[in-house]
């Protein structure tokens, strides 16, 4: 974004924040790579908040940063994965869905284990996620990704573990090398549980794993809904190509949410065929429910092609403050 030659006093930011109602969001962005001194000051207002408005902050922050990939907000989620009020945990660790700080690593790893919330749990196993990603992309050290599949793998074997942390530990490990994950994945795909079959076509899609396409590819024909949605993400996490044609078909389904998952995944496969019919899409009056998220969809795949100036884009070509809205959440 551009430099702000008249900021607004930190005083206003912390009364939008912590005062307004509703919050006002667009100062929320001032909270990102705050000074020393705004950083106390954040802090003694933070520690008078009550629990509600401590959610919303938080819950306001991470839906900031699945957006906006210029702002940093990680001292605040480090304070919210601590904080006593469970959905603020909760919400901090959604934040963290991107980090690629380690330092957050063993405290994630503790609250999935040991969190007396189920909904943490999960929170934190989710958040593990992106970490094993990046070990897989050679991003992250060894010894790190081992200490968080075994923490996964652990948490996953436990016969007392709830099934929404298994899915969730399930998921994180779709994309690790290891010699269980096929196994797993197997065990919980003919599962007699919905939710677990579900989630085992989440791991199939990280995996990136070709031997699991044949499967994907058919479940795109599941008459039901839940399991047909989740194989379309699958195939847009795969990214091959051979799903571009069935995905293309899918548009034209009846349900709105299974339109809505194609145009995304179409999306994150790229390439000309689904450029060419998402930008056929937006000059269609029958798709307007689904303009704003195809030209969501278009930008971000030029942005992963290549055809946008991802600095133009962060520097505020893209996003900008005002582009989210002061609601209740």
């Amino acid at each position: 974004m551009c430099e702000d030659k008249n900021p607004i006093p930190f005083s206003e930011v912390l009364a939008g924040t912590f005062v307004s109602d509703p919050i006002s969001v667009s100062l929320l962005f001032r909270l990102s790579d705050m000074m020393p001194e705004d950083w106390q000051r954040f802090l003694e207002a933070w520690a008078k908040a009550d629990d509600e408005r401590r959610r919303l902050i938080m819950r306001h922050l991470a839906d900031i940063v699945e957006e906006a990939y210029f702002v940093d907000y990680s001292p605040i989620f480090k304070l919210g994965i601590e904080d006593a009020f469970s959905e603020v945990r909760v919400a901090a660790a959604d934040g963290l869905w991107d980090s690629t700080d380690t330092d957050f690593v063993a405290p994630l790893i503790s609250l999935m284990q040991t969190d007396e919330s189920a909904a943490v749990r999960v929170a934190a196993a989710q958040a593990l996620a992106h970490y094993v990603l990046l070990a897989e992309w050679g991003q992250m050290p060894v010894r790190v990704s081992r200490l968080i599949v075994d923490a996964l793998l652990a948490v996953y074997d436990k016969e007392e573990t709830a099934v929404s942390i298994k899915r969730a530990a399930l998921e994180a490990l779709g994309a690790a090398a290891h010699p269980r994950v096929e196994m797993l994945i197997r065990e919980a795909y003919d599962s007699p549980y919905q939710d677990m079959r579900v989630s085992a076509l989440f791991a199939m899609g990280n995996t990136a794993d070709d031997k699991w396409l044949p499967t994907i590819l058919a479940e795109l024909e599941n008459p039901d809904i839940e399991m047909k949605i989740e194989a379309i993400r699958a195939a847009g996490a795969m990214g091959r190509s051979d799903a571009v044609e069935p995905l293309v078909e899918l548009i034209h389904h009846e349900d709105s949410d299974v339109v809505a998952a194609a145009i995304v995944s179409l999306g994150k496969i790229g390439g000309n065929r689904p450029q060419t019919t998402l930008a056929q899409l937006m000059d269609d009056e029958t798709y307007e429910e689904f303009h704003e998220l195809i030209e969501d969809t278009i930008e971000e795949m030029l942005l992963l092609g290549g055809e946008l100036d991802i600095i133009e884009y962060m520097a505020g070509e893209g996003l900008e403050p005002d582009d989210f809205d002061d609601e209740e959440l």
